[in-house]
């Protein structure tokens, strides 16, 4: 498969968003490829966006949003959970995409041992449980997704455009509006592996 290159991130974030739709989520772990068809995703956008990491600038947390597209964003939230983040745009303008579901592909048995005790409906439908399922975890923040290594994302099947529903994000209720509302969240609508949110 082929890894998406540079210029695939380096673009406006919600296309780049729309795009990761049937790109496959790939995790090397001691030798073994996990690996995820993803189905749904997230949209944020520049410090002006209310719902953004980098509304209030630039922080040690959140440096890597600010850096070169392309680079895993990997932030630990409410004390318990990893979530990935893809990202995007050119260096100094803060935008990323938030992995937010995946439809298991390889490495079903390793999975499975990860998410030991949920049903498989459960192992990577939602933020959290996807970096649970692939063992992701603030070691691999700021790895680079375009270069073969423990992390990256393959070109995958395109979904056709029908598929893809449209929406606003989840568990962003701190926001202001407009962007509470903005309908930056995409996913496919055929997939069982889609969060609760949906």
């Amino acid at each position: 498969m082929t890894i998406l290159p540079r210029s695939f991130y380096d673009r406006p974030t919600l296309e780049v968003a729309r795009d990761l739709l049937g790109c496959v989520l790939v995790r090397q772990l001691d030798g073994e490829r996990l690996a995820g068809r993803i189905v749904e995703v997230e949209a944020y956008i520049g410090q002006e966006d209310g719902a953004c990491h980098a509304r209030f600038g630039r922080t040690e947390r959140n440096a890597v949003m600010f850096g070169p597209p392309g680079h895993a964003y990997i932030y630990f939230t409410y004390g318990l959970h990893w979530l990935l983040n893809v990202v995007t745009e050119r260096a100094g303008q803060p935008a990323a995409v938030l992995i937010r579901a995946l439809e298991p592909l390889e490495g079903l048995a390793r999975i499975a041992a990860l998410r030991a005790g949920r049903p498989r409906r459960e192992w990577t439908s939602g933020p959290a449980r996807l970096t649970r399922a692939l063992a992701i975890d603030g070691a691999l923040n700021g790895v680079d997704l375009t270069a073969a290594g423990p992390l990256v994302i393959e070109a995958g099947q395109t979904p056709p455009e029908a598929a893809i529903h449209t929406g606003p994000r989840v568990g962003i209720a701190y926001a202001p509006e407009p962007w509470r509302s903005r309908p930056w969240r995409f996913w496919l609508a055929d997939s069982a592996d889609v969060s609760k949110g949906r």
